[in-house]
């Protein structure tokens, strides 16, 4: 992606112009001059991005940080006893061993934890999305421009293979002008709707309470908030910042869109009537402005966590010469011209013509319009699947080390980030407030 050296202005929750490619610190490890990290938050994702960044043999894990003493000592069964653990994660930033850490906390520490590390002078991966409120998005903008560090924000389904291939594609021009896009990301499980276990000896003796509490609002020792954190409002950002994010990440990986304008969502909460405070049903509509190449477009996205039925998980991107519909590995081209011209099927009025009038009035037509046809051209599909050595999550962090090491752009800087992560905000002040949300995406503000 590219970005230009204007001035960076900040505005209360606003950012009116893009940040510059900054001159970035080539580090050499200790250990065969591999990049060390340390992953600050040690839940599903952490442990999940911990292997994916090692899996790319470009980085070394130094240290740990987690507010659950379990996870702690999990890091050294898996990691080995070398690796330092701790709760605090301010620890990890003095360290001078470490030279990037990976932010996998409860979405409403992204914003602290990713600015005090780029103070300190780490390369920055945070996980989706990159704030939890719209008005937090321009400081960390400003903070990683300011350090002259690199950031990469993790919705690494982008750094697959599928979804190269559907942004080549788009750019081709195979699918003509884009009109409408459509995507789903349903779960049918407990696990799938944030339903994670709870250790037995979760207490206040094996849990820094106060410190996951952060600026949220205070309240009494509950395991279930701690492990459940998504379900919450207080910590979270519900279906929209888990899931929505992934879906806008790839839309406007795909097509170069800055983003919407107008957001509307609605939804309820269906079955998973458990104490949590956002819903489990969501469905939200965008209107996307002509931009650059781009003509003004329609997208609407669900999540279903109560989804019985089947599930499919994909996303069509649809044009007026056809469409693209991907998802996970795998990728269909539907190609189909439209007709230009009336007169073909039952159009137009021929039913009141008689035969010598219609042949008549065609004819007069094609000489009109010569370039014009009035039958579609027939439908041409071509499958593509990723080479089973695809590893998007791996990719994701590839790049992000490789941008340390050659000072080149990342695929999901903060300003690609907070592009994808302000509308999903939206869909959810949409469906608190129950109101339409007018939203600025060239310069990042509500408006």
């Amino acid at each position: 992606m590219k970005t230009d050296r204007r001035t960076f202005v900040k505005q209360l929750g606003a950012v009116t112009a893009s940040t510059a490619v900054p001159h970035f610190n080539i580090i050499k490890s200790l250990n065969d001059n591999k990049i060390r990290i340390a992953t600050i938050g040690m839940g599903i994702q952490g442990f999940s991005d911990t292997n994916a960044a090692l899996r790319t043999g470009m980085c070394e894990l130094v240290a740990v940080a987690d507010l659950y003493d379990g996870r702690l000592t999990h890091a050294k069964e898996v990691f080995g006893n070398h690796v330092v653990t701790t709760r605090d994660y301010r620890e990890v930033l003095e360290r001078k061993d470490v030279d990037a850490v990976l932010i996998v906390t409860p979405d409403h520490w992204h914003d602290r934890i990713s600015i005090a590390a780029l103070k300190k002078g780490k390369h920055v991966y945070c996980e989706k999305p990159m704030v939890q409120h719209i008005e937090e998005g321009a400081a960390v903008i400003a903070a990683a421009k300011a350090a002259g560090k690199v950031m990469q924000v993790g919705s690494q389904r982008i750094s697959g293979a599928a979804f190269k291939e559907a942004k080549r594609l788009v750019e081709a021009g195979d699918i003509g002008m884009i009109n409408f896009i459509e995507s789903t990301n349903d779960r049918f499980n407990a696990i799938g709707a944030w339903q994670y276990s709870i250790p037995s000896d979760a207490s206040l003796k094996t849990i820094d309470w106060e410190t996951f509490l952060g600026d949220a609002p205070k309240r009494a020792f509950d395991p279930v908030r701690f492990f459940r954190w998504r379900n919450y409002r207080d910590y979270g950002t519900g279906v929209a910042g888990d899931l929505f994010i992934h879906l806008i990440t790839g839309v406007h990986f795909v097509t170069g869109s800055l983003g919407p304008n107008r957001i509307f969502s609605s939804g309820q909460l269906s079955y998973w009537k458990d104490g949590r405070d956002v819903p489990d049903v969501m469905v939200a509509t965008m209107e996307y402005p002509a931009m650059g190449k781009l003509d003004s477009f329609q997208m609407v996205l669900r999540v279903n966590f109560a989804n019985a039925g089947s599930i499919k998980n994909v996303t069509r991107i649809v044009g007026n010469e056809g469409e693209i519909t991907f998802g996970g590995n795998s990728l269909t081209l539907t190609k189909r011209k439209l007709a230009t011209a009336p007169g073909y099927g039952n159009g137009e009025s021929f039913g009141t013509f008689s035969n010598a009038q219609q042949q008549e009035y065609l004819a007069a037509y094609d000489a009109k319009y010569p370039t014009e046809t009035r039958t579609p051209e027939p439908v041409k599909e071509v499958l593509f699947d990723a080479p089973k050595e695809d590893d998007a999550h791996k990719n994701h962090f590839a790049n992000f080390f490789e941008g340390i090491l050659n000072n080149t752009p990342v695929v999901e800087d903060p300003l690609f980030g907070f592009r994808a992560a302000a509308p999903v905000l939206a869909c959810n002040k949409s469906y608190f407030e129950k109101k339409v949300v007018n939203w600025d995406p060239k310069n990042l503000k509500l408006t």
